[in-house]
């Protein structure tokens, strides 16, 4: 069995974001050789998600204004992690919401996806660098 590992590094200059890396998980797949297998992508840090879904731009406007209004940003002093000197609560309670990783098939040296779907690295607290890896095992 094959096991390949890279990590991918982000520095969103605002405070979110959200990047379709499906490109970059695919160049890692082709050059890990695996043709059947598993893929991981999991974010690395706390205030940032991986997610799967369609790159729509509506839809990601969507998910910013309901996830907006799950966790609001502001007032920063409603939550008690804030009073550590940190400003992003509501960054911690929006990866949870959209997820730490996702797994994807990988039949005949490809992402087995259903219709439309993309992988997403999601940003909650950007401004500094933050890194996704990618694990990949297979034949």
């Amino acid at each position: 069995m094959k096991s390949y590992r890279k990590e991918m590094w982000f520095n969103i200059k605002g405070r979110r974001e959200f990047v379709n890396i499906t490109p970059d998980v695919e160049a890692c797949l082709k050059e890990s050789g695996v043709k059947e297998g598993l893929v991981l992508v999991n974010a690395m840090h706390i205030t940032a998600s991986v997610f799967i879904n369609d790159d729509e731009s509506g839809l990601h406007h969507d998910y910013e204004v309901w996830l907006e209004k799950l966790a609001p940003h502001e007032p920063v002093s409603y939550y008690h992690h804030n009073r550590t000197g940190e400003d992003n609560a509501d960054a911690h309670m929006k990866r949870q919401v959209m997820g730490r990783e996702v797994v994807v098939a990988i039949t005949n040296g490809k992402l087995d996806f259903g219709p439309w779907e993309q992988i997403f690295y999601g940003e909650f607290d950007g401004r500094r660098k933050k890194r996704v890896l990618v694990k990949i095992i297979g034949e």
